[in-house]
């Protein structure tokens, strides 16, 4: 399985996708690297007194091939199952399955709950076989779009109805101009997908062809709308049942949250899991709506399609342009999700590309069908947004007055619209994933967990999710204004990017892709800038604020990796100069002639030490230190800290008794202090001979309880968060076990 894929892509018209694994988290080194690191391995010299390099005299065996019939118990059994190996490749250990439970209930119990809601870890050569076919994907990948004709056209209702009932018809000619909406933006992502077979979305495409500011703004936009999918998805679903049994209202925020933390559980469980645990749900939504959709023509039909004229309603403001752009505005918050399949293209089975954009053609198909056919339904039925009853609910009961398909139609849609969220799961972790490659999120978001799932990723999107829909109760009406301007910006500057790709490229064909790109591009910023300004003082103020405080963000991450990149970068040595062999270190630092920096230091002739030892009493603890640091063969200093004189003379004599064996510094504290006047003697002594590397052996009483922890000071645990910040100081713990 070796060389398959590290988590990078190709580009190109019928390129493979390149699978995402493990191994991203580990990015090789470039060419410049490698020649450095082999400039240095020329001039590696172990000295003739350390440790010999020779693997057949190390003191154990490191292949572990005393073997034995059952695993040894482990002191940390109880936190995690000790592994064994088998051989690998040559020079090269496997680890293998846990299969062992921890020893104590509590950890069996933890062991066993953890198994039966996430499964069994999958291994990394799994990541291969974790794809999904055309069917499950059709409902894993649209779930989110397909469910927002749900609350789509409500939205659009609820405005027009400000300017009163005779305003509604103005729904049929603004839902077919977002019917081309749909189509338009739909085929700008079936390009993407051909273009980025690897599974790029918004932020990659506008990166690499507008800039990294543009795709930074993009994946902040996509940001938003993934944990505002996730609030809006689930503060429907829980009004859609909450309209069905009124007596759950009180209860709406508790059910929200537990329906976040199902849908965290069950993507935990891997792609493959998720899908085909989520795929039922969409299929029922769509079949149910199907129904109401072939029910209700008929019975429009019986009577010649006449529209039932609405109830009156008394206008609450004048119709005019800003009101009708509010309208169109709020109708196309159901395109939410429409860029799903480009940004998880390896999720398919081969050939990914295609098999993507196959499916995003039928979500699209199906989209447009169901918005358009359930706008014009609810004309012709006179049906009137409600706080009371969704229009969808309205709907169905006008469709099937008795019956159980009523419950049945409610049941379907409280379904999708709860587990609609399951989009934003895919997408988000995945979105965090490129931005960390790129150096603008943190590398956590890199790491695949025991599923392959991106975890920490989807984590972060529940925690900030749940946040958002506790903030706002779950009330779908407040968070709906915040909707459209996230993604639409992500749609926009999506599309721009895939002009200037074209441009770039000028392959056969290029002016009318970038002509069906620019149109997607012209018409998402037109839905931008009306719903940023239409909605800004309903709340999507919040969105343009947060856009641009994640781009901040973002860059400042990546300055951070940028400068530790800089540090830790390879640089071969310079031509002709091999280092010299390091002068004899006194037993103090003194007046050498000093050489690099201590933190510069790359090859074993030129690192110097100075072993030291901090004493706060001779006992076994503090002997076995100051035995272990003089074993390294290393100059060593031992350093007292007594509160006065008297203290001072009395340590002196004991250490005189004890043989005096090691440099002894007292430093007396008149204020009785320790780690203060310590932390800065040290420090002293590195500022006076930045070439020596301090090595501080400091002794740790380990107890047994971890009440035990608060009858001792701890003192050791100070000492290294005052020395973390100095350089060339390494802090070494030799911990002590007390006996039983």
């Amino acid at each position: 399985m070796r060389g398959r894929g590290n988590g990078g892509g190709g580009e190109g018209e019928g390129a493979p996708a390149t699978v995402v694994t493990p191994s991203a988290e580990f990015p090789p080194l470039d060419r410049a690297e490698l020649g450095a690191l082999r400039s240095i391995g020329e001039q590696w010299q172990v000295p003739s007194d350390g440790p010999p390099p020779a693997p057949n005299r190390l003191p154990l065996d490191p292949t572990l091939e005393r073997t034995r019939a059952e695993p040894a118990p482990g002191r940390f059994g109880r936190l995690a199952p000790i592994a064994m190996f088998r051989a690998g490749e040559p020079g090269e250990l496997v680890a293998t399955e846990p299969a062992n439970a921890p020893s104590t209930r509590a950890g069996q119990a933890l062991f066993r709950c953890r198994r039966a809601l996430f499964g069994p870890p999958l291994t990394s050569a799994a990541v291969f076989y974790e794809r999904m076919r055309k069917l499950v994907a059709l409902p894993v990948l649209s779930s989110d779009l397909l469910s927002s004709v749900a609350y789509g056209p409500e939205a659009m209702l609820a405005v027009l109805v400000l300017a009163g009932s005779t305003a509604l018809g103005l729904s049929l000619p603004l839902a077919a101009v977002l019917a081309v909406l749909m189509v338009a933006v739909g085929l700008s992502y079936r390009q993407t997908v051909v273009a980025y077979p690897h599974g790029a979305g918004s932020y990659v495409v506008a990166r690499e062809n507008l800039g990294v500011r543009p795709g930074l703004l993009a994946a902040a936009g996509l940001m938003v709308d993934y944990v505002l999918t996730v609030a809006v998805s689930v503060a429907a679903g829980v009004h859609a049942v909450t309209s069905a049994l009124p007596g759950l209202a009180r209860y709406t925020v508790p059910l929200g949250l537990l329906t976040i933390a199902v849908l965290l559980a069950g993507n935990l469980r891997g792609v493959r899991a998720a899908g085909n645990l989520f795929v039922w749900p969409t299929y029922a939504f769509v079949f149910a709506l199907l129904a109401v959709l072939l029910v209700g023509y008929l019975r429009a039909g019986a009577r010649g399609f006449e529209p039932v004229p609405p109830p009156a309603v008394p206008a609450a403001e004048g119709l005019g342009l800003l009101l009708v752009l509010r309208a169109f505005a709020s109708g196309a918050v159901s395109m939410t999700g429409i860029e799903a399949v480009s940004n998880a293209v390896p999720v398919f089975r081969p050939p990914e590309w295609r098999n993507a954009r196959t499916t995003l053609s039928w979500m699209i198909g199906m989209l447009v069908a169901l918005f358009v056919g359930l706008t014009v339904l609810i004309h012709l039925n006179g049906l009137v947004p409600t706080p009371e009853n969704t229009l969808l609910s309205q709907l169905a009961r006008a469709t099937f007055p008795t019956g159980p398909w009523y419950a049945l139609v409610q049941a379907a849609t409280a379904l999708i619209l709860l587990l609609a969220a399951n989009t934003a799961f895919n997408g988000f972790p995945r979105l965090l994933f490129f931005m960390a490659r790129a150096g603008h999120a943190p590398r956590r978001f890199l790491h695949m967990g025991d599923r392959l799932a991106f975890s920490n990723g989807l984590v972060a999107l529940a925690v900030t999710a749940g946040a958002v829909f506790l903030a706002f109760r779950g009330r779908t009406e407040g968070l709906i204004p915040l909707y459209a301007v996230g993604v639409f910006l992500a749609f926009t500057l999506s599309q721009a990017g895939m002009v200037v790709h074209w441009r770039r490229r000028r392959s056969r064909g290029w002016r009318r892709r970038a002509a069906i790109n620019l149109l997607g591009a012209v018409l998402s910023g037109v839905v931008l800038v009306t719903a940023a300004i239409t909605k800004f003082t309903e709340g999507a103020f919040l969105v343009v604020v947060a856009v641009p405080l994640l781009v901040l963000t973002s860059l400042a991450i990546h300055r951070h990796y940028r400068r530790l990149h800089r540090s830790l970068a390879l640089h071969a040595p310079p031509d002709g100069r091999r280092p010299a062999p390091p002068a004899a270190v006194a037993p103090l630092p003194g007046a050498a002639e000093p050489g690099a920096p201590a933190e510069a230091q790359e090859l074993p002739q030129q690192v110097q030490h100075l072993v030291v030892v901090p004493v706060a009493r001779l006992n076994r603890a503090s002997l076995r230190a100051l035995a272990y640091a003089a074993s390294l063969r290393q100059p060593t200093l031992a350093v007292h800290i007594a509160p006065e004189d008297p203290e001072a003379d009395r340590f002196r004599e004991q250490w005189e008794a004890w043989g005096d064996h090691v440099r002894l510094e007292t430093i007396v504290s008149p204020y009785r202090t320790a780690i203060g006047p310590l932390a800065h003697y040290l420090e002293a002594l590195r500022i006076s001979r930045p070439d020596v590397l301090l090595t501080v052996v400091v002794p740790e009483v380990v107890v047994r309880r971890p009440w035990h922890r608060l009858l001792h000071s701890r003192a050791e645990h100070r000492l290294r968060r005052a020395l973390r910040a100095l350089p060339g100081v390494v802090v070494t713990s030799l911990p002590v076990h007390l006996a039983e």
